[in-house]
């Protein structure tokens, strides 16, 4: 049988140069998602690397006698008299006690008593004052504290210090992580979780072992507060009236136009915007939750305005129709009809709206939240802490850590961008998850 040159059957030289093409074109995106996933390993990889030690801490068990003589004077055991003994007086305590240790396992060191002592963190003694003076009955006796060891003998601990860093080390020296390790191998010293690094205010640039994520992360939720409180009624509230009854004219395409554009603004415009309105002439408190959570919610309200907006209109026109032709009035037929159908994918579009103003950092430094928040304010029990108290946020406090020279910080910022990473994958989470339970297909 004789096959025709045009048949079906046979390509010919254009067919031959179009499947060619495809097959390039499914190359190039197969492997466009190639790079693109070994790149997100490649980030992974590199931030969890770095900063999973920051979820381990090594400490240092010592059985500590408390002297009335030099903890209380007074006798009285009143902890307004106590406070007047600074943390000076209780670091002694805790190297005499290390020192009593070592000689009792019978380690030599070729360390003098204050290099010995220098294993313990400067953090130590005020942990220790801190839990005297919420416990006066204790002196007089001896407690046992698991006191937080130097930052350079944790990151022995964690690998990230060897022998051979310590001998270039001024804050350390090869005898005392053979000291450490020797107290390692009696069970003395031992690394394990670190809740401290979620829940402990931050530290000063000596302290990076004592650094922790508490203040950042309850000043991101005041900040998230006021961000949902402000953001999704007023952006639910303008996608439903120019979505549903603003009239088609030039005003409203103004309107429009200019939230599109708002949404592409970069973030440090807001902060100039906040810095401007919220601070020069509001005279709000510079680095407060309020101010923060006001310049989000600017940043966060073209997000939800668009996607609220998306969601109105995957309703069917038919609802809106059906509900107008049984009597129902327009209002009616909005909020009892359309909304409730277009909830999934308002709250989706919420979501991420929040999830993109928690990771943000150049607005909220251009607002002074940079603040070294070193205890947790009073103020933050209420109230009061939206307003009156200087605060700091997760994207922040990652910011920070970066500037401070002790490599402590470093693992401590990686850290910290897992925990950011961990609170936007599950709020992504939650999005995908709602829109899935409450999608309806039309």
């Amino acid at each position: 049988m004789t096959v025709l040159s045009n048949s079906l059957l046979v390509q010919d030289d254009r067919t031959r140069r179009r499947n060619a093409a495809e097959a390039r074109f499914r190359a190039c995106g197969l492997g466009a998602i190639g790079i693109a996933m070994l790149a997100l390993a490649m980030l992974l990889t590199s931030v969890v690397s770095s900063g999973i030690g920051a979820f381990r801490q090594t400490y240092i068990t010592l059985e500590i006698p408390l002297p009335a003589a030099q903890l209380d004077k007074s006798g009285t055991r009143d902890p307004a008299a106590m406070a007047k003994v600074t943390t000076f007086a209780y670091a002694p305590l805790l190297r005499n006690a290390l020192l009593a240790r070592v000689k009792q396992l019978g380690i030599t060191a070729a360390l003098s008593d204050s290099d010995i002592g220098g294993i313990i963190s400067k953090e130590a003694a005020a942990t220790l004052r801190d839990h005297v003076l919420a416990n006066p009955d204790l002196i007089g006796g001896t407690v046992t504290m698991d006191a937080l060891s130097e930052g350079r003998i944790d990151g022995y601990f964690k690998g990230r210090v060897t022998t051979e860093s310590a001998a270039l080390d001024g804050n350390t020296s090869p005898e005392a992580l053979q000291l450490a390790q020797s107290l390692a191998d009696a069970g003395v010293i031992e690394t394990r979780f670190n809740w401290s690094f979620l829940t402990a205010p931050d530290a000063s640039d000596q302290r990076p072992e004592a650094a922790g994520l508490g203040v950042a992360i309850l000043g991101s939720l005041y900040m998230m507060l006021v961000v949902l409180v402000l953001a999704l009624p007023i952006g639910v509230a303008t996608s439903i009236y120019l979505e549903e009854f603003a009239p088609k004219n030039r005003f409203s395409d103004l309107i429009e136009v200019n939230i599109s554009n708002l949404a592409a603004v970069p973030s440090i415009v807001f902060g100039i915007l906040g810095l401007a309105i919220f601070i020069n002439f509001a005279e709000l408190r510079q680095s407060s939750p309020l101010v923060g959570g006001l310049v989000l919610t600017l940043m966060t309200l073209p997000t939800i305005i668009i996607s609220t907006r998306a969601a109105l209109k995957s309703v069917p026109p038919s609802i809106r129709d059906a509900a107008l032709a049984v009597g129902a009035s327009k209002m009616q037929s909005v909020f009892h009809h359309v909304l409730p159908l277009a909830a999934p994918g308002i709250l989706t579009g919420t979501i991420i709206g929040l999830a993109q103003a928690l990771g943000e950092t150049a607005p909220l430094l251009l607002i002074g939240m940079v603040a070294f928040v070193r205890d947790y304010p009073a103020a933050y029990s209420d109230a009061a802490g939206l307003f009156g108290e200087a605060a700091t946020a997760l994207p922040v406090q990652v910011f920070n850590w970066t500037q401070r020279a002790d490599p402590g910080f470093v693992e401590r910022a990686s850290g910290a961008i897992i925990t950011l990473l961990v609170f936007l994958l599950v709020m992504n989470t939650v999005a995908i998850l709602l829109r899935r339970r409450f999608e309806r297909r039309w």
